[in-house]
Formats: structure tokens, C-alpha cells, sequence
């Protein structure tokens, strides 16, 4: 269903019109049995990780379903499939957006069987973390397999790739390690606030979440150093980042859905939505994907004005 939130207030008003964020925002909400989490926008479309399964969902509705024993952490889309950690079989699988099948798995352990954890892409590889005693897995799309293994911090769960490097991030030791994908080996650490997670690498810097401070941290991709901090709430216990479009976006779980932060300013523009639990988030060009796992709910904000679906 669709509706017009227009109590959506703009925190700073002289950063409005530089962003992508509108005073009225078109929402549509689509009702997902589960527990739709993590999400990785395809198209028009958006994959979801659910109880079991992996789902494809348009605004029209479920497009599509993959059955997995146990679907975790955040997917990545690369070498023309979509790669998931299953966290049951420690594997990662590979599976193919067009016919929706799996086509791989490949063997690689999976660092916290909790779930918590991403699966990402770089030009020529993908990464997962493997082991929770400080690995992480290099696999070929080439052939499926494992073809390098990189020591980093124990419970280094955490991932992005961006500015030619690997990243990752360990809760345990509140660091962020810069990998360089060539040698495969950890080439700066980066000291951390409590309970640092997820993390995004865009907008012109690597932002990681340090949910025990309820901050943002802003890190220089080139010097390492952090240079600012959001204070977005007493804690981001749990949820998820993504940079990209002019912004940083930042699903949250106190207070609103999510927040809207300027990357240069590092003000919070927007606040977004009402409180709505643990869950994910991606932005895909002319809006936003959150889900609500408890809510049992995927939802769409719109960033531009658009026709409905």
C-alpha cells in the first residue's frame, strides 16, 4: 500500500537541497512470511535472505524463490550471479538471478554461524569470512573454488570492498583492516569504537558502524585515518549501512527506521520512518530497500517523485 509521509522532517535545512531525500516520500510496504533480512538490489528487483529460502521481490510482489538450508549475512551480485553464505552447510553458494537455481557451492566455512557477517565482490574475485579465528576465503568465480585464504583479526565478520582494497571489520578487536587484494595480506589496521559492524565504502570514504557508541565513523580510504564521527543514537544495535547517491544510509532500530546522513557535512539530514526492529537495507537509485525481519515486512522509499507500480 502506498501512502505520503509527510512528517518526514528534514533535520538540517540548508543540506535539503543538496540531497537526494525529498520532504514527502512515497512508501510501499509489501507483507513477507519469515524473516526477510538482508537484502542486495538487483535491477528493478531485490533479493532477501528468509527462513530457508532466498527471495527475489519486485514492487508487484515475490518474483521468485531459491530453497537453502540456512541463508545468512549480507549477498553480494557479481560475475552474473548471486552469491550467498549458508550458514548451516558453511558454504558459500553461487546461484543464477535468471533461472533462480543454485549452481555451486563451494566449501569455504563460514566465520559466524550466527549470521552476521557479508559476502562481497571485487573485480575479480569473491570473499567471505571463513573462519572466526581470523580468516577470510578468496574464491574464484572463474572455477568455484578457493584459491587464497587471508589472516586478518580474529572475528573479523565484517566486509566491503572499495578503492581497490578489501576491507573488514573485527567486533572483537574494534579494528579495520585495509587488504590488499593483489597479495592478499592485511596492510593497515584502523582503531575502532565499541562493537564496530557493518560497513560501506562510497561516497568518498569507508563508513563502519560502531554500534556500542551509537557513531558512524567516517575513515579515509588512502591515510587509514578516521576523519569524523555521526553520533546517530545511544546504540546501532543491530543494523545496517550503505553509501552510495549522494549519501549514507543507515538502518537503524531505536527511534526511526532509518537515517539519512550527509557525507561531507556528516550531519544527519533525515530521520526516516517509525521504530521498526532489527533489519537490512540497500539503496537502489531512485529510492530504498529496508526490511523489518519481526515486522515481517520488505519496504520501498521513494527519493524522487514516481509512478506507482
Amino acid at each position: 500500500m502506498h501512502r505520503l509521509l509527510a512528517s518526514l522532517v528534514l533535520l538540517i535545512a540548508r543540506d535539503a537541497a543538496a540531497f537526494p531525500v525529498s520532504a514527502a516520500r512515497e512508501e510501499q510496504t509489501l507483507v513477507v512470511p519469515g524473516f526477510a533480512d538482508f537484502l542486495a538490489v538487483d535491477g528493478d528487483t531485490v533479493w532477501a535472505t528468509n527462513k530457508g529460502r532466498v527471495e527475489r521481490w519486485s514492487r508487484r510482489g515475490l518474483v521468485a524463490t531459491v530453497p537453502m538450508s540456512h541463508p545468512c549475512g549480507a549477498m553480494a551480485l557479481g560475475f552474473g550471479a548471486l552469491w550467498v553464505a549458508d550458514c548451516q552447510e558453511g558454504t558459500l553458494v553461487r546461484i543464477d538471478p535468471r533461472t533462480a537455481r543454485i549452481v555451486a557451492r563451494v566449501a569455504t566455512g563460514i566465520a559466524n554461524p550466527k549470521g552476521e557477517l557479508n559476502v562481497v565482490a571485487s573485480p575479480e574475485s569473491v570473499w567471505v569470512a571463513s573462519d572466526d579465528a581470523g580468516r577470510i576465503a578468496k574464491v574464484d568465480p572463474a572455477t568455484n573454488r578457493v584459491v587464497a585464504t587471508v589472516a586478518v583479526d580474529a572475528g573479523s565478520y565484517y566486509l566491503a570492498f572499495g578503492f581497490g582494497s578489501l576491507w573488514a571489520v573485527s567486533s572483537a578487536s574494534r579494528s579495520l583492516q585495509k587488504i590488499d587484494p593483489a597479495t592478499n595480506a592485511v596492510v593497515k589496521r584502523i582503531a575502532l569504537g565499541r562493537q564496530p559492524g557493518f560497513l560501506a565504502a562510497g561516497e568518498d570514504a569507508v563508513w563502519v558502524q560502531e554500534q556500542g557508541d551509537g557513531t558512524v565513523a567516517r575513515v579515509d580510504a588512502a591515510t587509514g585515518a578516521v576523519s569524523g564521527r555521526v553520533k546517530v543514537g545511544r546504540d546501532l544495535l543491530y543494523g545496517d549501512i550503505d553509501a552510495a547517491g549522494g549519501a549514507v544510509w543507515l538502518r537503524t532500530t531505536a527511534d526511526q527506521t532509518f537515517v539519512v546522513i550527509d557525507p561531507q557535512s556528516l550531519r544527519i539530514v533525515a530521520r526516516v520512518g517509525k521504530p521498526s526492529g532489527s533489519g537490512a537495507l540497500r539503496y537502489a537509485g531512485s529510492g530504498l530497500w529496508t526490511t523489518a525481519h519481526d515486522l515481517h515486512t520488505l519496504t520501498w522509499w521513494s527519493t524522487t517523485p514516481a509512478e506507482r507500480p
